[in-house]
């Protein structure tokens, strides 16, 4: 059974950092193209960052210079590092994935998400 398990996610101080990881399980060939989303309390669910199998990325203006997003084929996941945490950046935090499968498919996947809260 294929899933995505996100970790790292927690109560941190403003300023502080957190590192979330996204780790990939089940007959997975590799990971395509992975994004981290998050959705606050009353709000839509909104694209934090993004990143293609290449490497090339993509980030919300919000986190930009603040977050990197990193993907690591050898261990199929996918990493979120916050630096510089807001209050505004409390919310919970969704793995997205396009997962080309052994079968030689192509399916998308979601985390079940992890919450990440700054105190001001």
């Amino acid at each position: 059974q294929v899933q995505l398990v996100e970790s790292g996610g927690g109560t941190v101080q403003a300023g502080g950092s957190l590192r979330l990881s996204c780790a990939a399980s089940g007959s997975i060939f590799r990971i395509n193209n992975a994004a981290w989303y998050r959705q606050a309390p009353g709000k839509q669910r909104e694209l934090v960052a993004a990143i293609t199998r290449n490497g090339s990325t993509n980030y919300a203006d919000s986190v930009s210079g603040r977050f990197t997003i990193s993907l690591d084929n050898a261990k199929i996941a996918v990493y979120l590092q916050m630096n510089s945490l807001k209050p505004e950046d409390t919310a919970v935090y969704y793995c997205n994935a396009d997962l080309l499968l052994v079968a030689f498919t192509v399916e998308i996947y979601w985390g079940q998400g992890t919450q990440v809260t700054v105190s001001s």
